[in-house]
């Protein structure tokens, strides 16, 4: 996949390594693959398999949710993403995920549809770091882009949830949500260690398996 090159270096996210034309990224405006690293390990973790189980996620398509897309996808997961018209994914993403018959994938505009049959539900912020100017007017935009009881109703039994934190409890995830599977965010969080571990490993020793 290219990179938008004015996404290479913005103000506070940066490229961790570039050599021979090789970017290895660790958080971008655009991608946030080291995160979803820790996230499909503790989905993983929960449920012992990742191929055929429903990835929702709810919110804005930002860098979370073009590596969730891409990462779900590739781990044989369906993938359903919810966010309103003007903040929608990447569309090199959207091509991605469009450019193999047997991806399952859908955008849609409500997150009850997105969350229907769903084994994990993700979400993020609604203003990222660098768009606080912008959180009246993202605020007003994702109201009703909610995790909270009534949505998760709608998942399957055992539904898990995740949060890359921090959260904004009482925006885009109620606090009753976030504290009854604070387990499994806070695992998610922990992961983070772990996968960077793991991919720390495998750029400083080339010849590892």
């Amino acid at each position: 996949m290219n990179i938008p090159e004015e996404l290479r270096y913005t103000k506070s996210h940066e490229w961790l390594k570039e050599e021979d034309g090789v970017c290895t990224v660790g958080l971008t405006d655009f991608a946030h693959p080291c995160q979803v690293l820790a996230d499909l390990m503790t989905v993983r973790e929960h449920k012992a398999t990742l191929e055929g189980l429903k990835l929702c996620y709810i919110g804005d398509g930002n860098n979370m949710a073009n590596s969730l897309i891409v990462g779900g996808l590739k781990c044989g997961m369906e993938v359903s993403v919810a966010c309103p018209a003007g903040y929608d994914p990447d569309p090199q993403v959207l091509a991605f995920a469009a450019s193999q018959p047997d991806f399952k994938f859908s955008l849609v505009r409500t997150p009850q549809e997105a969350a229907a049959g769903a084994d994990v539900v993700f979400t993020d912020v609604w203003a990222s770091m660098g768009q606080e100017e912008e959180r009246a007017v993202r605020a007003a935009a994702f109201a009703g882009y909610q995790v909270n009881d009534r949505l998760m109703t709608l998942t399957n039994p055992g539904c898990m949830v995740q949060h890359c934190l921090p959260a904004h409890r009482g925006e885009e995830i109620t606090a009753e949500v976030f504290e009854a599977h604070a387990q499994e965010i806070f695992d998610e969080a922990e992961n983070r260690l772990h996968a960077q571990k793991a991919v720390m490993y495998l750029l400083m020793c080339p010849d590892a398996k």
